[in-house]
């Protein structure tokens, strides 16, 4: 299957990072090269794209989609947790932008193999990195009921939670739950008829809690963020797109710290800690895609995009 990831609000994103002739900018999750593409040609003739993805197809089909701008794209199997090393082992010390799509791809979603989504019947993988051994196999089998619990209801944000981790557990009791599948048709015989007839299928809020689980999507997010802050040059961009609360919640708290700087407490008259404010937010509420991009494109519609800029 072709690695094809529609890159979303791409016009927003070249002009939250106000991409330039020769700058140097990373994408973070560079998937199947769509924003890299556009990143490239805006910083033509000498501009330098790093692009970072943890998922070998992606880098296999940015490489082919990328491979006209030659030496002018550096792309790197890792985490975008570890954007500081990457940099360093790259030599390079500031950078003009980071970019950060956080959507998971269609390909990722489509791949029958990969099992991120319930529509086809697939092994239960999740996993971005397909080198980790840790995947939601292990993670829905072995599991204690009350840590299946907590992680439903906080990273699905599904008020069934505990019915949904009883029936989990009730299910592999006698036979371990092996794919997409039979982990949705659990789900969605453990809640009551009236919620299975919603907009969404019961088990997207599972699966997506399950997903972020597996990839610790939200540690590597924070991580992130401050690691990408500490490689921006003065004046350099950083841009995030998000596709969840709990996503965007972490994004804009991170950006709105770093602006703040100080830590202390809000009823000591004067600052102890020192902290100085390392970010300006130059966007107090997200950027949306229009209309038109989400009639084009539904899998944006849930997309926002939020911009720092380096003091």
């Amino acid at each position: 299957m072709s690695f094809f990831h529609e890159p979303v609000m791409c016009g927003e994103v070249l002009a939250s990072l106000e991409c330039k002739p020769g700058g140097m900018y990373v994408d973070g999750t560079v998937g199947g090269g769509g924003h890299a593409w556009a990143i490239l040609e805006k910083t033509a003739p000498d501009g330098l794209l790093i692009g970072i993805d943890r998922d070998g197809d992606a880098l296999l089909a940015s490489e082919r989609r990328l491979q006209a701008f030659g030496r002018r794209k550096i792309l790197v199997k890792a985490n975008f947790a570890d954007i500081g090393n990457v940099l360093t082992n790259l030599n390079i010390k500031k950078v003009d932008g980071i970019l950060l799509d956080l959507g998971v791809s269609s390909h990722q979603l489509n791949a029958g193999d990969r099992g991120f989504s319930f529509s086809s019947d697939a092994p239960l993988d999740m996993r971005m990195d397909q080198d980790s051994r840790y995947c939601a196999y292990d993670l829905v089998n072995l599991s204690p009921e009350k840590d299946l619990r907590e992680m439903i209801r906080a990273y699905g944000e599904e008020p069934m939670a505990g019915r949904i981790a009883r029936a989990i557990l009730t299910k592999r009791a006698a036979a371990p739950i092996r794919t997409t599948v039979e982990l949705a048709d659990v789900v969605y015989h453990a809640v009551p008829a009236a919620y299975r007839q919603r907009r969404i299928h019961p088990a997207t809020r599972t699966f997506q809690a399950i997903r972020i689980a597996v990839n610790d999507e939200l540690s590597n997010l924070r991580t992130a963020i401050s690691s990408g802050i500490d490689v921006l040059t003065q004046g350099g961009r950083f841009s995030i797109i998000s596709f969840h609360s709990l996503e965007d919640r972490i994004v804009k708290e991170a950006f709105r710290a770093a602006q703040k700087g100080c830590t202390c407490p809000p009823d000591l008259p004067v600052c102890s800690c020192q902290g100085e404010s390392r970010l300006n937010v130059l966007t107090k509420r997200p950027v949306y895609p229009g209309t038109d991009e989400i009639g084009s494109n539904p899998r944006a519609r849930s997309a926002r995009l939020r911009t720092a800029e380096r003091r």
